[in-house]
């Protein structure tokens, strides 16, 4: 069953009143935008938008009442209100996490538990794949992007590593991909709290979704359409996206135009991590528009 993180808290802070209409800009599994909807009712609204087409047609078949559903990405946020004319926003909210859906059912490659084929888009209609940024890209732009995303100690010699396997044959599994890795660090690295290969996994689903930039996009959209008073909420799940979130709000809060709601971005409690593992990295900050 998929659990929504930290949702206790977004309700704390999207606040959401009978009859408000909100955006749940990362729909996913509609755990959040469930909870909303119990709180705005009878006539408040929710616009999921959900960029995967095949958890959008999943979404339409549960037919939840009250719920607005486009398939597209919230880097469009703006032209998708106006195309659908959703209007008096209360409050926007982005979860910026990875569904379980994608790990568990996507068959996509964004776990690297399984062994499948080295996709890791969120919409299957977009041409970069982690395939070809494994298999045809330059050691130098590797590195960079595992330097970069993954924040990965040992970028260089990853990197290296990749372009030299590739000359024997393709790389087209995460099993493969895991093994690849495995091989090139340190023994002792193997060992430790978090995944040997959960830095370079990350980083090439943030570069084959170019995800930091779409979120560096859609935010002045957000504030742009949210009305006066109405509030934003991010979850984040890692220190790239957190310091995007944090310097935004810092920049639009000496602005006076956002109020910050969050001294120090929101954690989940340590009995929200036992029922939930994935949820420990997770990271909220929110602000409110002024009036």
């Amino acid at each position: 069953m998929h659990i929504p993180v930290l949702q206790k808290e977004v309700l704390e802070y999207l606040d959401p009143k009978p009859n408000e209409n909100f955006i749940d800009a990362t729909v996913g599994e509609a755990g959040h935008t469930v909870a909303i909807l119990e709180k705005n009712q009878p006539r408040g609204k929710v616009l999921g938008i959900e960029w995967d087409p095949e958890l959008y047609k999943k979404l339409l078949k549960s037919d939840i009442d009250r719920l607005t559903l486009v398939n597209d990405s919230f880097v469009n946020l703006k032209e998708i209100v106006k195309r659908v004319k959703f209007r008096q926003l209360s409050g926007i909210l982005f979860d910026l996490g990875l569904s379980s859906w994608h790990l568990e059912e996507s068959g996509r490659g964004f776990s690297f538990l399984k062994n499948e084929p080295l996709d890791m888009r969120y919409n299957p209609q977009n041409s970069l794949t982690a395939e070809k940024i494994v298999n045809y890209w330059a050691a130098s732009e590797i590195e960079k992007i595992l330097k970069t995303y993954g924040e990965e100690r040992f970028a260089p010699r990853i990197a290296e590593t990749f372009v030299s396997f590739r000359r024997i044959k393709p790389i087209k599994t995460t099993l493969q991909l895991v093994e690849i890795i495995k091989k090139t660090v340190p023994s002792w690295y193997q060992h430790k709290k978090i995944h040997f290969a959960t830095r370079t996994f990350q980083a090439l689903r943030i570069a084959v979704n170019d995800e930091l930039n779409n979120l560096e996009k859609t935010l002045p959209q957000a504030i742009e359409i949210l009305k006066p008073g109405g509030r934003l909420v991010v979850i984040s799940f890692h220190s790239l996206e957190d310091r995007i979130v944090k310097n935004f709000l810092k920049e639009k809060s000496k602005e006076n135009i956002l109020k910050i709601l969050t001294k120090k971005p929101i954690r989940p409690s340590g009995e929200e991590i036992i029922k939930n593992p994935r949820s420990r990295s997770a990271k909220l900050r929110a602000a409110q528009k002024g009036r």
